[in-house]
């Protein structure tokens, strides 16, 4: 079976070091609960450090070919566990003397986990596993606040989950049946004549992925997660998921022939609803985070223009991970500067923000014009490659759509930068009381946008 337990090394980080956190904080006093928080941060950089290892290693297949470790996995691998420490860093003052502040330590490393082993499956079953290990943490994140509001996203979260998983069970059984094998190997020997049970069974697949991904028609929980969870649970379950969720459907429908069933246009197709429905319900947002909810479902459909070009490209996966990368961290950013600002949930109670908090505010503005793809940012990069990706595999169309696309998305972004350099009049969010580690996480994440802009070659270069 080509066993390789080291090959796995990043997982097992994860895996083993939730299980001692779980243990550590049933020992910890309330008050010292910080110990959990920093062995946490420490597991991620570790799994952040042994995932760079392996990219510099050789591609190869593992466990019976069920488990690659290949640039896709180290895509996953470094986005999710960097980004779950950047998530680290705006939860931390959310659940501070929380009676379960370790818990949610757990589910954030078990939802890492899980979108690793979501990039990294090469087979349906242990793809069916990841859904799970990926979505069941979020669940209980979305809900951890115990508040009504948290309560109803938690439970919306949950059925459609649910309801798309057990879809997307239904389409890896009639993708086994077709192909004769679980392993992504064999759907690339798929016989046309299949095509009807094939493409139910692909459709029926992307619905679960669709959930993952934040993308149309799987998209619904996103703005309400975004808006009622806590900061850093809404970060994390608008950007990590994400990751693993493109990932997996960009290495499973690249192993399906396009001349079977026609992905790439149906692909083409959500990809166009989806940044168009995400930009237009974002224009009248007055609540910020379901502004940015809004936001990641239309920063989605972008993303999916890459998986679209799967196979017709060389530029595909590098423009994928690249703008997977820049994306993560700017979304996160800003959401980290609604954790700053805990008071100001409203686009009007950031008035007066750049007098008083003028740090602050320079970091909004390089997230906000970086979410656009406003240059040297690392959105920037990354969607002009995606661009050049979908027009080099003929996708012309779609870049059309998303350049207006782009262009809109500048006036919604622009509403809440308006009130943050007004001048007159003053705003609860101007308030001295800003939490300072997640006001550190959203500059921290507003350099490393710029950083990704400017040093975009060097990703690409890895990837490719």
């Amino acid at each position: 079976m080509n066993e390789d337990p080291v090959a796995l090394l990043p997982e097992l980080i994860l895996l083993l070091g939730a299980a001692a956190v779980l243990l550590l904080g049933s020992f910890l006093p309330r008050q010292r609960q910080w110990v959990a928080r920093l062995v946490t941060a420490g597991l991620l950089v570790a799994s952040a450090v042994a995932a760079a290892v392996a990219l510099a290693g050789a591609d190869r297949l593992v466990f019976d070919d069920t488990f690659a470790v290949d640039p896709i996995t180290g895509t996953a691998r470094l986005v999710g566990a960097l980004s779950g420490l950047l998530v680290l860093g705006i939860l931390a003052e959310d659940v501070h003397g929380d009676q379960r502040e370790s818990e949610q330590y757990v589910l954030l490393l078990l939802a890492v986990l899980g979108t690793q082993v979501l990039g990294a499956s090469n087979d349906l079953i242990v793809l069916a596993v990841a859904y799970l290990l990926a979505s069941v943490p979020l669940y209980a994140l979305a809900g951890a606040a115990r508040d009504r509001r948290g309560t109803e996203a938690a439970l919306k979260t949950y059925l459609l989950g649910a309801f798309l998983g057990i879809a997307m069970l239904l389409g890896i059984t009639l993708l086994f049946g077709a192909a004769g094998g679980t392993g992504y190997a064999l759907l690339t020997d798929l016989d046309p004549q299949q095509r009807p049970v094939v493409a139910v069974g692909v459709v029926a697949l992307l619905a679960g992925l669709a959930f993952k991904g934040g993308f149309v028609p799987g998209h619904f929980w996103v703005p309400d997660v975004a808006e009622a969870a806590r900061p850093g649970a809404a970060a994390l379950l608008t950007t990590v998921p994400k990751v693993g969720g493109l990932l997996a459907a960009y290495r499973v429908l690249d192993a399906v022939p396009s001349d079977v069933v026609d992905w790439p246009l149906l692909l083409a197709v959500l990809a166009a609803l989806t940044m168009t429905l995400g930009n237009l319900a974002a224009f009248g947002q007055e609540s910020v985070r379901r502004l940015l909810g809004w936001s990641t479902v239309s920063q989605a459909g972008y993303l999916l223009m890459a998986v679209a070009v799967a196979g017709r490209t060389d530029l595909a996966l590098p423009s994928l991970a690249l703008y997977l990368a820049a994306y993560a961290v700017t979304n996160l950013g800003a959401f980290a500067v609604t954790a700053a600002l805990p008071q100001a949930r409203r686009l009007a109670d950031y008035r007066n923000l750049a007098a008083a908090r003028p740090v602050l505010a320079l970091s909004l503005l390089v997230l906000l014009l970086g979410l656009v793809g406003t240059p040297p940012t690392g959105v920037f990069v990354g969607k002009l490659t995606v661009f050049a990706a979908a027009l080099d595999g003929g996708l012309g169309w779609l870049v059309v759509i998303a350049a207006v696309n782009t262009v809109a998305s500048l006036f919604y972004y622009l509403r809440w930068l308006a009130p943050v350099f007004a001048r007159e009049g003053a705003a609860q969010a101007a308030e001295p009381r800003v939490r300072p580690i997640a006001q550190a996480s959203a500059v921290i994440a507003a350099v490393a946008s710029l950083v990704l802009g400017l040093g975009a070659g060097a990703v690409l270069a890895v990837v490719g």
